[in-house]
């Protein structure tokens, strides 16, 4: 059997999954009259966004199709490349706008169902942000699926083994379109949704001492918008464009080490097993009525979990089918990704959840005003780097050393152990669908909880919703973990793509020598372009929030009645500020992404390009761990006291909490998500670019 069929196969499961769900989603009712209110201007604000954001996009798009075209006609890139590079993007963008449109859709619904029970409120959010899993998984099988395809055809005429190269090495360049559409969706996403964010803080909370979701905050539904198209359509787009890098990068690794077209179909398989295991284990979600948080927690690892044992036990069989037992190895690389994965999400956890000491000691430092709570946070966060990086380092020497052939006692061959850690990669991401869900179910339930707050729904309601917010928080950490780990192993994998598709041009191209003077510079600017990225991501949310503070005081003092309840704010010039603010602010970093291996390609060489892809993957992954995990922790602290701990909710603690959680924000949701995109941007670019620099270098 043709083991590449199960893809297409998984991607139309994953596909009508998605759409059973959605359907059964919608049936729910969105409740009262006001709540279907509240529900639809956080829609409309929404897609508004949406539809501005890929207008913009589009030129973006244009101009580098039309560079693409440039270098194909001068024979430096496939022919395909420019049209796979829109395709990619086209459905990346897709599997961000299915997200949205069915959270937008569910967050009322999620409210009313609370109505009735914890459990139901848990379902509704939980399938809505299924929805979102598995229409990245779908799409992303499914347009690989179809590239795979019609070059199969196109090379039809030339023998297996060249086929394999010619096929690989062509799909290796599509992920650039994927990785664009992403960095434009995290980004500008959020700058929305933290400018939104920091604005209704700030001046509601803080200075004018109103709860959150209060109806009276004129920046309440942007901060509302801001959370489906910063948390659901950039995570959707992100996540999207690992899935398909990961699985990119497997398969040009699998060619290299002489596998052919069984090797470059084991990952793509892969994928379709873990599409039915993630199916499998959304049947496994649920809780009771009294469910404390650790409850909750272990309700949604019971999924991921059955589901991971699911694609362990499948994969054996599939690698023992593709290779016979002489590649065994490369089974226990997909399992170290898997295992790989499930630590790195409960250490995100372990650091980031208030259910734990760490997040709770960093609650306690509010005693003693916000600055000691913005060095706790900063501590905690830059500690929680030090187990992810152990992990990730000992799953590639797994990966590496055992696909690599150490089981049998023979020399370790290089190429293979390369292919082990593009199937860790692989591994890792193979449960994507459930994975996802549980991470873009928290934007939904933060929605609940505030339209449960402005709609003015019983207490009890609105305990329940803020269990499931509180979950959604630890969740959504969770997932940023997940998604920072996955992409340092898929970095790795195409750092070796790139050295390999050099060598096809130049054999003899590279010196990676350290005291090599042009690697040893790579190192320092790939080094130094998480930190620029992080500071102009930074500085755009503070651009954007000090304008949307501007004009929360100035409705706050000019609109009368406001504070009392007698009239109300307007919400629209707030989305609206938003709005063009992130689009705007978004254009510069990821103008950066592309020019900077461009700039380095042409002056340094492959040498040098090499050193920057290497000092990039390290220092962006250790910078997003610390800055998601340190934003994390200080958003659940300031729950933690909300729930009632050290004062509650408007005392001194509080209010110190609230300026954490504020400088927090961009750390972790617009900053620190983002950078994982930008390491497999630039080494995409730079794949794409590889005959160019191989060809032509000043130095």
């Amino acid at each position: 059997m043709d083991l590449m069929i199960l893809a297409p196969i998984g991607a139309v499961a994953a596909l009508l999954f998605a759409f059973s769900l959605s359907k059964k989603v919608t049936s729910e009712s969105e409740g009262t009259p006001e709540m279907q209110k509240i529900a639809a201007s956080i829609r409309s604000g929404a897609m508004a966004y949406l539809k501005r954001q890929y207008k913009g996009v589009a030129v973006f798009f244009a101009i580098m199709f039309v560079v693409l075209m440039g270098l194909s006609f001068l024979g430096y890139v496939n022919m395909f490349v420019p049209v796979a590079f829109v395709s990619s993007g086209v459905f990346s963008a897709l599997s961000g706008y299915f997200g949205m449109n069915i959270a937008t859709s569910a967050n009322a619904r999620t409210a009313y169902a609370a109505e009735h029970s914890l459990n139901k409120g848990l379902k509704v959010a939980f399938s809505a942000g299924a929805v979102m899993g598995f229409s990245v998984v779908g799409l992303g099988l499914l347009d690989m699926s179809i590239w795979y395809y019609i070059l199969k055809f196109y090379y039809s005429n030339l023998p297996a083994a060249e086929q394999a190269v010619q096929i690989s090495s062509a799909m290796l360049t599509f992920g650039m379109g994927a990785s664009a559409m992403a960095l434009f969706a995290r980004v500008g996403g959020g700058i929305f949704t933290k400018a939104a964010d920091v604005g209704a803080d700030l001046v509601g909370k803080v200075e004018a001492g109103i709860p959150e979701d209060d109806p009276r905050n004129p920046a309440v539904i942007a901060d509302n918008v801001g959370d489906n198209v910063g948390d659901v359509a950039g995570m959707g787009a992100d996540l999207f464009e690992s899935y398909a890098g990961a699985r990119l990068s497997a398969c040009a690794l699998a060619v290299t080490a002489g596998f052919g077209l069984t090797g470059m179909a084991v990952p793509m398989a892969l994928a379709a097993i873990g599409v039915f295991a993630s199916i499998i284990g959304t049947f496994f979600v649920k809780t009771k009525e009294d469910a404390t948080q650790m409850d909750l927690l272990k309700s949604l690892r019971k999924g991921t979990y059955i589901s991971s044992v699911l694609v362990a036990v499948c994969s054996f069989f599939l690698i023992q089918y593709a290779f016979g037992m002489e590649q065994i190895g490369l089974y226990f690389a997909i399992l170290s990704g898997l295992l790989a994965g499930i630590l790195i999400g409960y250490f995100t956890e372990y650091y980031t959840s208030d259910t734990y000491k760490p997040t709770q000691v960093l609650a306690a430092s509010s005693e003693t005003g916000p600055a000691t709570v913005i060095i706790s946070g900063l501590s905690l966060g830059m500690m929680s780097t030090a187990i992810p990086v152990v992990i990730v380092g000992i799953s590639v020497l797994v990966s590496y050393y055992l696909a690599g052939g150490i089981l049998t006692g023979g020399p370790v061959d290089f190429n293979t152990g390369l292919f082990g850690v593009g199937l860790s990669a692989v591994g890792m991401l193979s449960t994507l669908g459930i994975t996802l869900a549980t991470d873009a179910y928290g934007p939904v339930a933060d929605n609940a909880g505030g339209i449960a707050e402005m709609a003015g729904l019983g207490e009890d309601v609105r305990k329940r919703t803020d269990a499931l917010d509180s979950l959604g928080n630890t969740t959504a950490a969770t997932g940023k973990g997940f998604a920072i780990g996955s992409a340092a192993l898929t970095a790795l994998a195409l750092i070796a793509s790139f050295i390999q598709q050099v060598e096809l041009v130049d054999a003899n191209a590279f010196d990676l020598r350290i005291i090599n003077p042009t690697v040893l510079i790579g190192l320092f600017v790939g080094g130094m372009i998480p930190f620029v990225f992080a500071a102009m991501t930074m500085s755009s949310v503070n651009r954007a929030a000090m304008s949307i503070v501007t004009e929360v005081r100035r409705q706050f003092r000019e609109i009368k009645g406001l504070m009392e309840g007698t009239a109300e704010p307007d919400y629209a010039t707030c989305v609206d500020m938003c709005t063009r603010s992130a689009q705007k602010e978004m254009i510069p970093p990821a103008i950066l992404s592309v020019v900077v291996p461009i700039v380095v390609g042409l002056i340094l060489g492959v040498n040098g390009v090499a050193g920057m892809l290497a000092g990039c993957t390290v220092t962006g992954f250790v910078l997003a761990v610390m800055m998601s995990n340190a934003g994390g922790a200080w958003d659940n602290a300031k729950k933690h006291i909300e729930a009632g701990n050290l004062g509650g909710k408007g005392s001194d603690n509080h209010k110190a909490a609230v300026v954490g959680d504020t400088v927090g924000d961009p750390f972790k949701d617009t900053s620190g998500p983002a950078i994982n995109i930008l390491i497999k941007l630039v080494s995409t670019v730079s794949i794409v670019f590889a005959a160019v620099f191989a060809s032509v270098s000043l130095l």
